[in-house]
Order: C-alpha cells, then structure tokens, then sequence
C-alpha cells in the first residue's frame, strides 16, 4: 500500500491526517501528565515532543480553552477531576 493510500485510507476513517491525530495523541498524553500532578508545563511539552514552549502552549490552549499552566492550576484548584474531564 503507498503512502497515500494509507493516508487516504486513515483520513477516511478518522476524519483527520495521521499528523493532526499524532499532535491530538501528544496533546491528550501533555494534558494528562499535567493534571496528574504538580509538573513544569515546559518539561511536559518538551516530554510530549513540543521543541518550543509557546508552540505547545497554543497548540494545547487551541485544543482545550486554556493555555497549560492556567489548566492545570484550575484543576489543581477544584480537585474536581469531572470538570477537567479526565
């Protein structure tokens, strides 16, 4: 099978490039580690594959509303692990 086709074949069943559910999976992995307890946002994005801070924290804030650290305090914050939806 060509890469195209595998590509074409992953768009197809999940609605999105094999780049776009990679960066998804790291995302959801960063978010994760991070209200898992108390971490430094650089090193998650830097664990998560992320070379730059601000790319990372625009990316996650793209994806979940806010940007990391503020994420992370809310949830610390509330304790609630529904609201954070873990």
């Amino acid at each position: 099978m060509s890469v195209t086709s595998v590509h074409r074949h992953f768009r197809a069943i999940t609605t999105m490039t094999p780049l776009q559910f990679q960066k998804l999976v790291r995302l959801h992995a960063a978010r994760s580690r991070l209200l898992a307890g108390p971490g430094d946002v650089a090193a998650v994005g830097f664990a998560g594959g992320y070379e730059s801070d601000s790319q990372f924290s625009g990316e996650y804030r793209r994806l979940f509303g806010l940007p990391p650290g503020r994420h992370a305090a809310r949830y610390t914050e509330s304790g609630d692990t529904q609201a954070a939806g873990v």
